[in-house]
């Protein structure tokens, strides 16, 4: 029974996306608003606290000349130096600077409440489906820290556009941030092969920062790289995934078992464990992901069963050229 649930619940999906034609990877969806927080996510450090939260950026007179800098640091460099940068955990941002007036600032789009939140979901008595704190947005903010990019990273000026330019990625950035809210975490693929294909793209840090590159060169602006560029990637390798539909799923006496076996899934990445619960919930993973195959993937709002293949989970550091 449980089988035909999920078979009806992937043809009608298919259905409404295109005749039956699933395109992928699955577009990343935008809303028309940026939807307001709930209270009850909290951050462990506040999101953007010497900056603008909103992402807006300071006008400038379209005759200044504005130098563009490529920027990347380990991952909280801030809390633990180069420890995640040994694993190549890197997290970027764009850097701009004023002729004119001599100042600095930079802009970077991350996670309004850390990136654990933006993986994986809450457990509330209160409420029947898994709770997410999933947000992320721009941030900018005066200065560019030196020490911060280039002890552990890369800070590097990439080219130079006008004010005018400038003014108008500003208002790019403010559409950008108000419509694409949700990070991704994951790129799902069916294979770490060169032909393989991709499922889901990710939503995240480094994302921004090439669709701000992209911006630019619409433009009209010239950026080069005097090295190359590499970014951080984390991959979930599966067969084709299996749509299981939204939070529905946990109000339907027909997909009981599903929402059962999902919040089962998400218990493993529960946030606040022992060491013990911790070393418990490893092996719960992996007997779900590496022996049975399974990884319940959320995207868009909405629930994927993942049927894992090896390497199973990859994180690479690997070359993307600047568009």
């Amino acid at each position: 029974m449980n089988c035909l649930v999920y078979f009806i619940h992937a043809a009608l999906h298919c259905c409404i996306v295109g005749y039956g034609q699933q395109v992928w990877p699955e577009p990343y969806k935008r809303l028309d608003r940026r939807p307001d927080v709930d209270p009850y996510c909290q951050a462990l450090y506040p999101f953007c606290p010497s900056g603008d939260p909103d992402g807006r950026m300071p006008v400038m007179r379209d005759s200044d000349i504005i130098s563009v800098f490529r920027l990347q640091t380990p991952v909280w460099e801030f809390k633990y130096g180069d420890t995640l940068g040994k694993f190549h955990v890197m997290h970027d941002a764009v850097g701009f600077g004023s002729a004119r007036t001599g100042r600095n600032f930079t802009l970077e789009w991350y996670e309004l409440f850390q990136l654990g939140n933006c993986t994986f979901p809450h457990e509330r008595a209160s409420v029947s489906a898994p709770f997410w704190c999933n947000q992320g947005a721009a941030c900018c903010y005066d200065g560019i820290d030196d020490v911060h990019w280039k002890q552990n990273g890369t800070l590097e000026k990439i080219g130079e556009i006008s004010g005018e330019m400038f003014n108008e990625m500003a208002r790019w950035v403010q559409e950008d941030n108000e419509t694409g809210v949700y990070y991704e975490t994951w790129t799902v693929k069916s294979d770490p092969g060169a032909n393989s294909t991709t499922w889901f793209e990710s939503y995240d840090c480094s994302q921004f920062v090439h669709r701000t590159y992209k911006t630019l060169l619409h433009m009209g602006a010239e950026l080069s790289s005097q090295a190359p560029t590499y970014y951080t990637k984390i991959y979930l390798y599966s067969g084709e995934p299996l749509y299981l539909g939204d939070k529905s799923i946990f109000q339907q006496s027909s997909t009981k078992d599903l929402a059962t076996d999902i919040k089962k899934f998400y218990h493993s990445f529960r946030s606040h464990q022992s060491v013990v619960e911790m070393i418990e919930s490893l092996l719960e993973a992996f007997e779900k992901m590496v022996l049975e195959k399974t990884f319940y993937f959320y995207y868009n709002s909405e629930y994927w069963k993942l049927p894992m293949k090896y390497p199973y989970i990859k994180i690479t550091y690997e070359e993307i050229p600047l568009p």
